[in-house]
Formats: structure tokens, sequence, C-alpha cells
């Protein structure tokens, strides 16, 4: 980025790293908990939901469906707005409409309440991982990234531990729709927080090509590199494996392993647990590679090469005979799928890390939503017609894809602001009258 003439350069990558940037980070990642807790509810409660309603593996599969569509369109809204007004304001208008649509799953009569509560939850929680980019963004710098992004990516994991133990006591105590509104209480909760002790953020960097920190959204120029279009295809074939898990794993154990509530909320924690870890070493090892002079690209590239190849863990998991080896492979992917998550979400953070952070991300994001959405109505044919089997076949393939377009479409990860700043300066001169 082009620093303005005379004028000291304060970016995130020369200023001296703001301490308070950790608390930020804590706070980041309990929102995201909390943002699981609400997402995976509805997958912990399948099991006595399908049963009260009476729904096919298909039916229950549009109730994902129509959360992942929602979460899919308004992810390139949400990074639009949290550029323009904040990662502060924006998460906290995400936080109260999420946990507003959370608790109003309780009040749910059938399949059709149930989805239209559903998409409702998606839009709210789209705005999250913008937010989060952004302020992540706006206070670490480059070196750090990775290590903020890996963990902030302790939260879906958190989230999706906590949720089946938390979930299924709250179920035996005050059925299923009493849990959902504890967990509407819980986000509300956590934006109290939020509103009364995020610090003021640092000053944002100068520069001579755009002097407010609030451009207008660079859509069209983002969306004519091809740099771009990867990390979009990339993130559209492989978030479905992790929406697999999140969706599914409780419904595959009652089904397929006979566990009832109480065992689902014993155990099926255990693969988001290593999901946590996974996000942790992944961001561990892109710093530690950086520290060491690896170039940021070749580091995020190592990082979700290794990932890729241990989502293959999810193979033996239908085959073995016994569901706690089952669990243990399905924990060796999820570790495999946040690792590659450390490297592949950062990009975002890495290309645009003053302005144009949100945008991106909610432009890769909601390639993501779309491709998770897609997958799932075929994730219940599979199971109504065929078998878990060639789903977990599908699964184990799509990182290693997602890979190789990152491979062949982004020749180098690293910031691509100012040659966003002279394409959206073309096309401004092109339409201003003569």
């Amino acid at each position: 980025m082009t620093a303005s003439v005379g004028v000291p350069d304060t970016s995130p990558s020369s200023a001296p790293p703001d301490r308070r940037r950790w608390w930020v980070a804590a706070l980041l990642v309990a929102a995201t908990t909390v943002n699981y807790i609400d997402r995976q509810a509805i997958s912990v409660a399948a099991p006595v939901v399908i049963r009260e309603f009476g729904l096919s593996a298909l039916d229950y599969a549009w109730i994902p469906f129509s959360f992942l569509l929602a979460y899919a369109v308004m992810q390139i809204v949400a990074g639009g707005i949290v550029d323009v007004i904040g990662p502060r304001r924006g998460l906290s208008l995400s936080v109260i409409w999420w946990s507003v649509a959370s608790a109003a799953h309780a009040f749910a009569t059938g399949l059709g309440s149930l989805i239209v509560f559903r998409f409702l939850l998606g839009v709210g929680e789209a705005g999250n991982f913008p937010a989060a980019i952004k302020a992540i963004s706006r206070w670490f710098p480059p070196a750090e990234r990775s290590l903020a992004v890996g963990w902030l990516n302790v939260g879906p994991g958190l989230g999706a531990m906590l949720a089946p133990p938390l979930i299924a006591a709250l179920i035996v105590l005050w059925g299923w729709r009493g849990a959902f509104l504890a967990t509407g209480a819980l986000g509300l909760a956590w934006w109290a927080l939020w509103r009364w002790t995020y610090p003021p953020e640092p000053p944002p960097p100068p520069s001579a090509l755009v002097p407010s920190d609030r451009p207008a959204v660079p859509w069209r120029a983002l969306l004519t590199r091809v740099d771009v279009w990867g990390l979009m295809l990339a993130r559209f074939v492989s978030d479905g494996a992790f929406y697999f898990v999140t969706f599914w794993l409780p419904q595959y154990l009652a089904t397929e392993r006979g566990f009832g509530i109480a065992q689902i909320g014993m155990f099926a924690w255990m693969p988001f647990l290593a999901a946590d870890l996974g996000a942790v070493a992944g961001g561990w090892l892109g710093a530690r590679w950086m520290a060491r002079g690896m170039s940021l690209h070749r580091s995020r590239m190592l990082i979700m090469w290794l990932g890729a190849f241990l989502v293959l863990g999810i193979l033996p998991a239908g085959t073995v005979a016994s569901p706690y080896t089952a669990l243990a492979w399905f924990s060796v992917a999820m570790f495999g799928i946040q690792v590659k998550a450390a490297g592949l979400f950062t990009a975002p953070a890495d290309m645009c890390p003053n302005r144009y952070a949100a945008t991106l991300w909610g432009l890769t994001g909601a390639a993501g939503s779309l491709g998770g959405m897609a997958f799932q109505p075929l994730v219940g044919w599979l199971i109504d017609r065929v078998s878990y089997a060639p789903v977990f076949g599908i699964v184990a393939a799509m990182h290693l894809v997602s890979c190789a377009i990152v491979a062949a479409m982004v020749p180098r990860i690293g910031p691509i602001e100012d040659a966003l700043d002279a394409r959206k300066r073309s096309y401004d001169q092109s339409e201003s009258p003569s």
C-alpha cells in the first residue's frame, strides 16, 4: 500500500502492535463460539425434532440448506456493511439479529417454520466472520494474522464442541424448545460484553489513493481478478466438508451407530476439539514459518496442503466397527480441515489488510456457503437412497481439490489493495460525466 508523501507509514506492518489486540481476539473467539453453538443446536436436536415432525433425511437437509442460502447471500452484503460501519457496530448488529432468530426456533410448528427461522439465523450469522476478519486486519500485523485467524477458528470448533453436551443437557432439562431460548439469551449476553469492553481501534493507515477508511465497496474490481475467483472456488468446493460434520454428525451417530441424546452429548464434541487443536496448530505453524524467513505465500500454501491430506481421515470413519474409532477418524479429518482453514481463511486479510478485508471475506465466505448449501440436498438424497459411504468419499476429496484450485489460480497471496484502488479509479473516471 502506498503511503502519503511526507506522512510516516503507520500501517499494521510497521506500527508497534497494540497489546489490546489479544483482548479483541478473545472477544472474537467468544462470538464465534456462540455463533456455532446456535448453528449446531439444530443438529444436536435433530434426532428429537425429526421424530416429532416425522421428517426424512432429505426433509432435514432443507433446514441447513435454508440457513446456508441466507448465509451465502448475506456474507456479501455483510462484508460491504462492515467495511463501512466498522467491526464494532457490524458485529453488534449481527449478534443481536442471530440471537433473536435462534430463540425463535422455540416456536416452530413444523418443517416450514424451521426453514424460515433457520434462514433468519443465517442472515444474522453471516456478519460474524467478515467483522472478525476486518477486526484482525485492523489490529494485527501481517506476521501475526495467521495466528490470530487460527485462534479465531478455535471458535467454530469450540462452539461445535460445547454444543452437544450443552444442548443435550438443555433438551433433557427443558425440552428442545427451551434449548433454543437458552442459546438466544447466550448471544445477547455476549453482545453486552462486546458493547462495553471493545477498546478504541488503532488509527487507520494513511493513503494517498483513498483518504477515507470507508471506501465504496470495490466488488467489480475484486471480481475481475483471477486470484479472487480462485479463493472463491476453493471455498465453494471445500466448505461443505465442515458443514457435513457440523449438521449431520449427531444424526449419523443416532441412526448408524445407535447413540441416544445422552450419548451424543457425551461424545459428539470430540471431533470439534480436534478442530480447535487444528486451528491453533495451523495458525502457529504459519507464524513460526514466517518468523524463520518463509514467504507469506509459501507458508499459507504449505498449511493448506498439510490440512487437506489430513482430511482423508474421514474415509475409514464409515467402515470401522467401533463408533469410538469412527469418532477418532472424524477427529483426524476435522483437525485437518481447520489446519487448512488457518491458511485459506487468512488470505482475505493478507490480500486486503487495511480496507477491503471484510468485503473480500464476504465474497469468499459466500462462495463457501453456496457450496455447502448445494451439498446438503445431495447428502440427504444419498443417505435416503444409498448410504453415508459416498458422502464420506466426497468429503475426503473436497479439500485436495480446493488446494489444487488455489495453486492454479492464486500465484501469490499478498496485498492487492493498490491494484484494486487503480482499477476502481479507472471505473470512476470512465463513469464520470465528461
